[in-house]
């Protein structure tokens, strides 16, 4: 569900805040240039998976986090991935089948809920992803009944500044807000990595834990 700058307008929108050219959207997440700033390899590293651990990828667009963190999990792991735009699951289930990759489950999530399976997951990750919310805080505590217990939500999203790459600075949800959010959710921030140029890099857990 990522968007960029190129797509500020609202009336070249669609619902789910996605641009109306999906396929234009769909390149530019998936340009090879996007390593440079959104560093995946050190992100997955990040988040301390494990081979046969069970992971969301919640926005998961055409899966550019999503076949990463599969291999991460290995053949014994599950990724779910989730996204509310049947068109991009579809290139992203042509993706998976062109890695051969068998541990992914493309998820039709809905604008106010994920429709995960409860208590499954020991991580979700969201990338690039909040701001497309109507409702945040209902989200995550809809997203918080999928983890399993001691599971841990990881969540990177754009600075509320001008940066080179990303949606327009009114479209961002601050740092700030996005923790308070969170706490009105039940998460409490367990950690923060700050390698990332222009994204705030947050690891929560839930608080009754």
């Amino acid at each position: 569900m990522t968007t960029h700058r190129s797509h500020a307008r609202s009336g070249h929108r669609r619902r789910y805040g996605n641009p109306r050219d999906l396929a234009r959207m769909i390149a530019r997440q998936l340009d090879p240039g996007r390593d440079a700033w959104q560093k995946p390899g050190a992100v997955v590293r990040a988040l301390g998976l494990r081979r046969g651990d069970v992971v969301a990828d919640v926005g998961a667009g055409p899966g550019y986090f999503t076949l990463r963190l599969a291999r991460a999990v290995g053949p014994t792991g599950h990724v779910f991935g989730v996204d509310p735009e049947p068109v991009v699951l579809d290139v992203l289930r042509r993706r998976l089948a062109e890695a051969r990759v068998a541990n992914v489950t493309p998820v039709l999530g809905a604008a106010e809920d994920p429709l995960l399976p409860a208590g499954r997951c020991r991580l979700a990750l969201t990338v690039d992803t909040y701001h497309h919310f109507d409702d945040g805080p209902a989200y995550l505590r809809r997203l918080r009944r999928a983890l399993a217990r001691g599971g841990r939500l990881a969540a990177i999203d754009f600075e509320r500044r001008e940066t080179p790459v990303g949606p327009p600075v009114e479209h961002r949800v601050a740092r700030e807000r996005f923790l308070a959010d969170a706490r009105r959710a039940g998460f409490a921030l367990d950690r923060e990595h700050r390698f990332l140029p222009y994204q705030y890099f947050v690891i929560l857990r839930v608080v009754d834990d």
